[in-house]
């Protein structure tokens, strides 16, 4: 196995563990999902921001995402650390210290901190 898959294996599997789900699934069952409630500052404007961001994993790895509902095109998982765009929004969430960050290509900037619901 090359270090990329098993890099993005062992990434699954601790966002699996980090969220219970190891308990949540039966062999059969159809794929988990995760959901986060991110309570986002925005900056300047210091306005706030829930997003909703949800996750749905199997037991080897994160199938899909969505933010606000909408699924992302495509994400990266660096060991607990997700990276994805949604319009021109770049986002960073990490599943460890369950915070999220952002940036609208320099002209505005978030952090928060989530929460599973």
């Amino acid at each position: 196995m090359n270090r990329g898959i098993a890099r993005g294996l062992a990434a699954a599997l601790a966002l699996a563990a980090l969220f219970g789900l190891a308990q949540a699934q039966t062999p059969a069952s159809r794929p988990a999902e995760v959901v986060l409630a991110c309570d986002a500052v925005y900056l300047p404007a210091r306005t706030n921001w829930v997003r909703e961001v949800r996750f749905t994993l199997d037991e080897r790895r994160i199938r899909g995402v969505s933010i606000d509902g909408v699924p992302v095109y495509t994400f990266t998982v660096y060991e607990t650390v997700l990276l994805t765009s949604l319009d021109n929004e770049r986002i960073q969430l990490d599943t460890a210290t369950l915070t999220w960050r952002s940036d609208f290509r320099g002209q505005s900037t978030s952090e928060g901190h989530c929460e599973r619901r």
